[in-house]
């Protein structure tokens, strides 16, 4: 038990549970009427759906609010949190595919506007890989290396901004790593498999740093308790992302298989005519 266990009431807890829970719920009740008014007219894969409802149910558990309370005792739980809202969540909602499935839902005008817009160069330079590895990878060591998780041990708006930020950076990383989504303007898969590379050794560097240097500071934790900390970052956050490098040489595989279709489709009609 730290310093910090007596901050935060559970009562406050409890309303952020409650409205996290809440849009959740809604979340996930948009992307199952999405896919029953789908499959109407076109299947949509149950696995897609048991993905999403994994990835939600993964938020669910995250803002628990006896987790809640124990992240804001113990660093340790922090860092459960932490994966479960920046690592595991994002991977079953974004390969759930639900940009492919508002499209389908969309009238044509809407789609073509939408697509239109992802096209920006402000949605571009947002959704480029090197930008989600800033913003994901980036945001981990400022809140870790300096005062400001402390800082939100004994500020409420501030720890949900961050568990905000966890689940959108998470969730903006997996999408430009490997997001089964179409988007024209992604970089090819070196590019990505590169900074897939480089946000694997920043986050391993990050969870070395923690537990050598003792971080992040002025918690009240012992050192054990974050050393422990440290270690759940390590080697879990490895896991989460060891799925990111698969999911990535599996699209690669696919794309490769797809071309190779082509090319002999190709070849038929060039003999046979």
């Amino acid at each position: 038990m730290t310093a910090h266990s007596t901050l935060h009431a559970p009562m406050a807890m409890g309303v952020t549970s409650a409205a996290a829970w809440l849009l959740i719920a809604c979340l996930w009740l948009v992307y199952i009427a999405g896919v029953w008014r789908t499959r109407r007219q076109k299947p949509w894969p149950r696995w897609r759906m048991l993905l999403f409802t994994l990835g939600c149910a993964t938020l669910v558990a995250a803002f628990m609010p006896s987790l809640m309370h124990a992240a804001h005792q113990d660093v340790r739980w922090h860092m459960v949190q932490h994966l479960l809202l920046g690592m595991f969540a994002p991977l079953g909602l974004v390969f759930a595919a639900p940009m492919t499935l508002l499209l389908r839902n969309l009238p044509p005008g809407g789609a073509r506007r939408l697509v239109r817009f992802l096209g920006t160069w402000p949605v571009r330079v947002l959704t480029h890989p090197v930008t989600a590895l800033i913003f994901d990878i980036g945001g981990m060591y400022l809140l870790y290396m300096t005062p400001l998780y402390a800082q939100s041990l004994t500020t409420p708006w501030l720890a949900n901004v961050l568990h905000l930020h966890f689940v959108l950076s998470g969730t903006l990383f997996t999408w430009a790593i490997a997001g089964p989504d179409p988007a024209p303007h992604r970089p090819g898969w070196r590019m990505r498999m590169g900074v897939l590379i480089v946000a694997m050794a920043a986050h391993a560097t990050l969870g070395k740093l923690l537990y050598a240097f003792g971080f992040p500071r002025g918690t009240g934790a012992g050192l054990e308790e974050l050393q422990q900390a440290a270690m759940w970052m390590y080697y879990w956050g490895d896991l989460a992302e060891a799925a990111l490098v698969v999911a990535l040489m599996l699209a690669w595989l696919r794309r490769r298989q797809r071309m190779a279709r082509h090319l002999n489709a190709a070849s038929l009609d060039t003999h046979t005519g």
